[in-house]
């Protein structure tokens, strides 16, 4: 089975050893997540980076060798006497890999600016977190065939994989800091043909919904607006939602048109949503972040066709929960009215994605590498819309 190394490093941090990393950074559970899922694939493109410079390969290999078998004392280490040496030794490492410490400030800044945890709280996660990625990568080559090669071959490997694990807004960011380098083969293809592929399946959407209106017009108009929006926004997001989002626009009307007509009748048949007023609280759209990431939970479910690539999409799904979190911290605060407001736009948007989740937990194996990330992400998203949870068992 291929080596998907964000998925790999992601399944090592178990709900445990978030929350005591979120104990020793002072942060709640869901803003450790939400740190983790934009500093291990920050991390990993930042050390490819570094590989890919004259000597930093073979550098790297000495360090690796050195961190050997240190990612499986972390737990033992968090909260104890020894975190802060350990914080200080892996950003000393870090710095020395990178050349200096501005890239890794510049990075700690980026997931500060991604996950709003705080720059202090990003440069000690970044410490915590480089000895124990450089440990899994050591540990994914196997010691006996860890040279500069076999390292420089991994990471070329997984240059799609990391680009898609970033969360929103993320690659662009580093991008311009000059730490994406390495990964420019897949960003730059992406990026370069955002706009043409996402205004083609935008054009083709709007044909098909001129054709098969009787068969799930609405359902074809969405996925015309999709092709359009995504045109309409390229450069502003990370370059793999790009592809991404046409080819789930295209799947999603075969899908609607020939896979499901009882949906397609229950949909004809619900009542059109009337518009919402817009929430915001300290400047930020709560609509607008509801939004999103609904339609980034829609794109990763879409994604999702076997047991890897549930995998890749996994830490997407964490992230999904650490944002509906947030959400629902700040929606408590709400006067009731406004409260209805956001727990609508949640509830318009429960039938499509317990359809998606229902389809990918029917494809063998899935199941297992989802839940309970799957259970808990249904439940928070039905308890925030006010409707009774569909999930057996729960689970928080």
């Amino acid at each position: 089975m291929a080596i998907n190394l964000v998925s790999t490093i992601m399944q090592f941090l178990t709900p445990d050893v978030i929350a005591r990393i979120a104990s020793a950074l002072g942060l709640t559970r869901s803003d450790a997540q939400s740190g983790i899922s934009a500093a291990v694939p920050g991390l990993l493109a930042v050390l490819a980076n570094a590989a890919a410079k004259p000597g930093g390969a073979q550098t790297m290999v000495d360090t690796i060798r050195q961190q050997s078998g240190l990612q499986d004392s972390l737990s033992g280490i968090l909260g104890g006497s020894g975190q802060s040496a350990f914080i200080e030794k892996g950003s000393s490492m870090l710095s020395s890999l990178l050349g200096g410490g501005q890239d890794q400030s510049m990075l700690a800044g980026i997931i500060d600016r991604v996950a709003g945890i705080g720059q202090n709280a990003s440069t000690s996660l970044l410490g915590m977190l480089a000895p124990v990625v450089m440990g899994l990568i050591g540990k994914q080559i196997g010691l006996g065939n860890l040279n500069a090669g076999s390292l420089t071959s991994l990471f070329t490997s997984q240059k799609e994989q990391i680009a898609q694990a970033m969360p929103t807004g993320m690659g662009r960011l580093l991008g311009s800091a000059g730490l994406l380098d390495s990964l420019g083969g897949v960003a730059g293809s992406m990026a370069g043909s955002a706009a043409s592929a996402a205004e083609q399946a935008g054009r083709a959407a709007s044909a098909a919904a001129g054709q098969v209106s009787q068969f799930g017009s609405s359902a074809a108009a969405r996925t015309a607006a999709l092709g359009h929006r995504a045109a309409e926004t390229a450069g502003g997001v990370p370059a793999w939602i790009y592809w991404v989002i046409p080819l789930a626009a295209l799947a999603g009307l075969l899908w609607y048109l020939f896979g499901n007509p009882t949906e397609q009748v229950a949909q004809q048949q619900s009542p059109t949503p009337t518009a919402v007023s817009n929430v915001t609280v300290d400047g930020v759209d709560i609509n607008t972040r509801v939004s999103d990431t609904l339609g980034q939970l829609r794109t990763s479910l879409a994604s999702i066709t076997d047991p890897e690539s549930a995998r890749a999409a996994l830490p997407k799904l964490q992230t999904a929960i650490a944002q509906i979190d947030r959400v629902s911290g700040v929606a408590a605060q709400l006067p009731a009215e406004q409260r209805k407001v956001v727990g609508g736009l949640i509830a318009s948007a429960m039938t499509t994605i317990n359809t998606l989740f229902d389809r990918v937990l029917a494809i063998p194996g899935v199941a297992e590498v989802l839940n309970p990330t799957a259970d808990r992400l249904r439940t928070k998203l039905a308890d925030l819309s006010g409707q009774p949870s569909t999930v057996g068992g729960g689970g928080r």
